[in-house]
């Protein structure tokens, strides 16, 4: 199963995750490389999960442990695992985070081969490699560059909104979420996550979690540790020139702030409906993405100031922002 991206409609609750960074291996590499070798090498290491419902896909993650993302196993305790091999084992869902959408699931067969993951984003305009089981086709492989770094995808139907994601071409479909994005020397660089549909108006337009995070977050999931998002409890929307019009705005950019979560952080703040938010804190917001990437490097917590324009007034609020937990421990 992947996640399809449409709404521009946001509940921002997402962002900051808490504890020490993992150091993985190397930088991701821009070379051109063997292609085929590359997937050779990696194929072992990538793998179906499959449910109920469907199936995703994962990259294995330490002898016994395999990275998906969230939304793959949501709900579920159990899954199964099948390898490039034919093979099959049964799997125990650790714990997941839909802050990241990452999870980690405990496999019954031991000494799996894990996967090199790379430290740090690829570069706009390097090759990569996506693997994956798009529509239950088991390490399929498509190609392309990456398209983008630091993307972020407001939250849809299908989950929260999401942040510093890696934006790339190489094909992703149905499936292939939990897959592989890799560089020309098999590094996994990203996490396949989403793809916009071409119903959307999109070509080609796929996203990755950044190994780095994939990394941290699963060694903490692993560890027990509950991982934590700052909040601040808006829901927001492009600001366009239509809704300028319709709605007397002066600001000609910011996050429009459609609602205000009775309780929230942001409305203790005296943060509005209406409300155009411009800064959070030195951070310029010119829109929607700006404003999730500005919170993704606050913390829990922390207190930060917030300029909005108000009709033709600009404010400072002070906002307190809030924690989000990941769920409990799905199982050991």
């Amino acid at each position: 199963m992947s996640r399809t991206v449409a709404s521009l409609l946001v509940a921002v609750a997402v962002v900051a995750c808490s504890g020490p960074a993992v150091a993985p291996s190397k930088q991701p590499s821009c070379d051109q490389g063997n292609f085929a070798d590359v997937v050779e090498e990696i194929a072992p290491s990538v793998v179906t999960v499959r449910l109920a419902q469907g199936v995703g896909s994962g990259v294995v993650f330490k002898s016994d442990v395999v990275l998906t993302n969230n939304h793959v196993v949501t709900n579920n305790t159990e899954v199964t695992i099948v390898f490039a091999d034919g093979s099959e084992s049964r799997a125990a869902v650790v714990a997941g985070d839909p802050g990241t959408d990452v999870a980690v699931v405990r496999t019954e067969r031991k000494g799996l081969t894990p996967a090199r993951f790379a430290a740090g984003s690829p570069r706009p305009g390097c090759p990569v490699l996506a693997i994956g089981s798009p529509l239950g086709l088991q390490n399929s492989v498509t190609a392309g560059v990456v398209s983008g770094v630091r993307r972020s995808i407001p939250a849809s139907p299908q989950g929260s909104a999401l942040v510093d994601l890696i934006q790339t071409d190489a094909p992703i479909s149905p499936g292939s979420s939990g897959g592989a994005l890799l560089d020309t020397q098999g590094q996994v660089v990203g996490v396949n996550e989403a793809y916009i549909p071409p119903e959307a108006g999109a070509v080609s337009i796929g996203f990755a979690i950044p190994a780095a995070t994939a990394v941290d977050v699963a060694e903490q999931l692993l560890a027990g540790h509950a991982i934590t998002h700052a909040y601040l409890g808006v829901s927001l929307g492009e600001l366009t020139s239509s809704i300028r019009d319709r709605l007397g705005v002066k600001a000609t950019r910011g996050a429009l702030v459609l609602g205000v979560e009775p309780g929230s952080p942001a409305a203790a703040a005296g943060v509005r409906p209406g409300d155009v938010i411009t800064r959070v804190a030195d951070a310029e917001v010119n829109d929607v993405a700006d404003l999730l990437a500005a919170l993704r490097a606050r913390k829990p917590g922390e207190q930060v100031a917030l300029v909005v324009i108000r009709g033709g007034d600009q404010r400072e609020l002070t906002v307190t922002l809030g924690t989000q937990r990941s769920p409990a421990q799905f199982g050991r």
